[in-house]
């Protein structure tokens, strides 16, 4: 081959080198953070702390590697969790698991930071609730309890005085006529115990809070606040079909620091899709009555803006805020 043939193919295998560059070059980046903070309001026990738990040796795999750690950080519902989030700093390392909690909190007091001080990054699940006593309680259907609270008022627990939790007993009591008395704490894991004591006679919350009891035998799901049964629990109905009108959606996703860089959205983005995938955690937020539901950092967003407004729109309208 002649020298000029010669240069003329070394000329197109550096072409070629070139041409495919680009696309070794779109190869995933490494995570910006050896180490991620994920935050919550809930105490150890509670359906965000678990929720956290349960998904972070999956999440480790998922996003290549990264380790994480949950931080339980109560006080306020949500309050201070919030303040110490909108401080941080947008680079990958500290996140907050976001339930309604947070824009209730944000809507029913005047925290230093509110959920407008933080960015939504993705949602995860749906998670539906349920309302449940003891399994060695007097209450053998939701209307036994109703009928005890218009009897003698009765007491009913929820999680954190600012939830969704506790928005929807008091729907319950309204839709209902009866005036029971609405008890807080701050997380899901006290409640429980004085659901157990029979100091309560109902606790609300989410399955994976309640399951470990659930499954001792402890406890009795009495109703299924959401538009339709659980797969997990097709035997206990809805609260619309034993005649109480009131359903609810609760939301489980992830919210950042504001400004939080397009690169570390990304890899949240393909990172949770991926763990949603993973058979072996596919089995456990089955059995949690947990709902697969990703939504993207962009429509999150929204998402987020728009709940915040429909709730400030309903506490309006009950007079709960001006």
């Amino acid at each position: 081959m002649s020298m000029r043939k010669l240069r003329l193919a070394a000329g197109a295998i550096v072409g070629l080198a070139v041409a495919v560059a680009p696309a070794f070059a779109q190869a995933p980046a490494k995570y910006p953070k050896d180490t991620v903070i994920l935050a919550t309001h809930s105490s150890p026990g509670g359906g965000s702390d678990i929720f956290l738990r349960e998904l972070l040796p999956h999440l480790t795999r998922a996003m290549g590697g990264v380790n994480f750690a949950v931080e339980n950080i109560s006080g306020g519902s949500g309050a201070k969790a919030m303040a110490v989030l909108a401080k941080a700093k947008p680079d990958g390392g500290m996140f907050y698991a976001t339930t309604p909690t947070f824009i209730y909190t944000s809507l029913l007091s005047k925290p230093e930071a509110s959920y407008k001080d933080l960015e939504p990054l993705v949602n995860v699940f749906f998670d539906p609730e349920v309302v449940y006593t003891a399994a060695d309680s007097k209450f053998k259907t939701l209307q036994d309890v109703i009928d005890h609270a218009k009897a003698s008022r009765g007491k009913w627990g929820a999680a954190n005085p600012a939830s969704l939790e506790r928005q929807v007993l008091e729907q319950m009591k309204t839709a209902t006529g009866v005036r029971a008395a609405v008890v807080t704490f701050e997380g899901g894991g006290d409640m429980l115990i004085n659901v157990l004591n029979h100091t309560l006679d109902i606790g609300i919350g989410e399955m994976q809070e309640i399951r470990g009891q659930m499954e001792a035998g402890k406890l009795r799901v009495l109703a299924v606040m959401g538009e339709k049964r659980l797969e997990q629990l097709p035997e206990i109905p809805t609260a619309r079909e034993q005649g109480v009108n009131v359903a609810v959606r609760k939301f489980r996703g992830l919210a950042g620091p504001k400004n939080t860089p397009p690169e570390v959205v990304a890899a949240w983005e393909a990172g949770v899709q991926k763990v949603l995938a993973d058979p072996a955690y596919k089995k456990i937020y089955m059995e949690n009555g947990l709902q697969p539901a990703f939504i993207p950092h962009a429509e999150y967003v929204k998402f987020v803006a728009e709940f915040g407004q429909e709730t400030q729109d309903f506490l309006k309208s009950t007079g709960v805020i001006k």
